[in-house]
């Protein structure tokens, strides 16, 4: 353990001084989007388990060539591209092939979608160091300009970038078949209480963990935050930040590999289960004890009771996974301005309950 944490405090400076150098330093903003995969059968109930569970509102629908899409939003959020292949390769395949998704080989959140001005001047330095894209060059679309990464070997995820050019929001390519009227929300008081994407936490495999934070860090301008370790479940989690406050991109792994079920602890073992993915969608919430509440009234099941407390500073809880996207929705209510992601009452409790996925 001292010796990958010296490593990555030795290289967490090297990779800064090379975006700085490379011109790449606050090149790429914030999160713009993500994607979620579902299989095509799940689409509908994927996209209702969000309106039904979240603060989350269709934008849009549409059909093109390759997808079937819905835009889901909220104020202040990234948005949500919600999909699912009607034809055509898909390049996530190969790290959809866990023990427990090969029966959901299109499921997962694909990709995070960050800003930038300046796609060109990007693409052009990333080429030069040797990054690999999707696509031979940039997509132009009716209202912006994109292009993606390959998927990462440490995480499965890919990195998108967009530069808009027209209607922000608008994702439906020309060729989109624009679908009228959207999915009802349902009217239930408690959703107001769930705001925006607080932040998502990858599991990567560990002694993978320090790649796969410095590979986001040299794709983006985030910055390594903290580490919080939990070593009586055998797991590290890593906060990279844009700024003090909005998105946060998290990275959970093992202290040690993966031995055995009995020894290896939550983390590694939902990595032996599902792969290296994303785990959890955290959502930022008021009145939490009443929303939490409400939820389970409402039929939501949840990994662990809400923990925490005002006093604190902090109270969260873990759903389920849902069986059409396999994520976790994380509710989070931070008092008093309190900065964290765990408490130290809370932090093991919340690991320890990934094991029952």
């Amino acid at each position: 353990m001292e010796r990958q944490e010296t490593d990555l405090a030795i290289r967490i400076p090297a990779v800064v001084k090379e975006r700085r150098e490379h011109g790449l330093e606050g090149l790429v903003g914030g999160l713009d989007a993500l994607i979620i995969s579902t299989e095509q059968d799940r689409l509908d109930q994927a996209v209702a388990g969000l309106l039904r569970y979240t603060g989350l509102s269709v934008r849009a629908q549409f059909d093109d060539d390759t997808f079937r899409t819905f835009v889901l939003g909220t104020e202040g959020s990234a948005h949500f591209l919600v999909r699912a292949r009607k034809r055509g390769e898909n390049p996530f395949l190969a790290v959809n092939v866990a023990e427990k998704t090969l029966a959901l080989p299109n499921t997962r959140l694909e990709t995070f979608i960050y800003r930038t001005g300046e796609l060109d001047k990007y693409v052009e330095i990333q080429n030069e160091r040797g990054v690999q894209f999707l696509t031979p060059g940039i997509i132009d679309y009716p209202h912006f300009r994109y292009i993606q990464t390959v998927p990462s070997p440490y995480t499965g995820n890919s990195t998108g970038f967009i530069e808009w050019s027209g209607e922000e929001g608008n994702y439906a390519p020309a060729s989109a078949r624009i679908h009228p009227g959207n999915p009802e929300k349902p009217g239930y008081p408690h959703l107001s209480c769930i705001h925006e994407l607080d932040h998502t936490a990858t599991r990567v495999r560990a002694m993978e963990r320090n790649d796969a934070i410095l590979e986001f860090m040299n794709l983006t301008s985030y910055r390594f935050d903290f580490a919080v370790f939990v070593r009586s479940l055998n797991s590290i989690t890593s906060v990279a930040r844009l700024e003090h406050e909005g998105y946060a991109q998290v990275f959970t792994s093992g202290i040690e590999p993966y031995r055995d079920a009995g020894t290896s602890g939550p983390t590694e073992l939902f990595i032996r289960h599902y792969g290296t993915r994303v785990h959890h969608m955290a959502f930022r919430t008021e009145e939490i004890e009443e929303t939490f509440s409400a939820l389970r009234n409402d039929g939501m099941d949840f990994l662990v009771e809400l923990v925490g407390s005002p006093e604190e500073g902090l109270q969260q809880t873990f759903s389920m996974p849902s069986p059409h996207t396999l994520l976790v929705n994380e509710y989070i209510h931070r008092y008093k301005g309190f900065d964290g992601f765990f408490t130290r009452s809370n932090v093991e409790l919340l690991t320890r309950a990934t094991g029952r996925q």
